[in-house]
């Protein structure tokens, strides 16, 4: 009984999010800096959510770090983001047997 309950009150929580602010903004937004607040909400949000899990998931700062500088490197070159992926992935791993890390 309770797993109906869990389900049900996250699709609340996750509906109110969704739908509270086209009930409370009917107009369009017209201010500048809270229009380009709420385009960068998703972003800050994110990197927040990810950075930590990328110096906290190999157990090895050095490792983390080298798999993020690949991939900040390759970023900007604009590679796609499975090559991004793969290519800072395969760089922590190969760091990984490195004695000193």
């Amino acid at each position: 009984m309770s797993i109906w309950l869990y389900i049900l009150v996250m699709a609340g929580v996750t509906y109110l999010i969704r739908m509270l602010p086209f009930a409370f903004f009917t107009k369009k937004i017209k201010s500048v800096f809270v229009r380009s607040f709420l385009y960068y909400i998703p972003y800050a949000v994110l990197a927040a959510m990810t950075i930590p899990a990328i110096f906290f998931s190999t157990g090895s700062f050095i490792t983390s770090a080298a798999g993020t500088a690949v991939a900040l490197i390759l970023a900007y070159f604009r590679l796609p983001l499975i090559v991004v992926a793969l290519a800072a992935s395969f760089t922590a791993y190969g760091i990984s047997f490195i004695p000193i890390c």
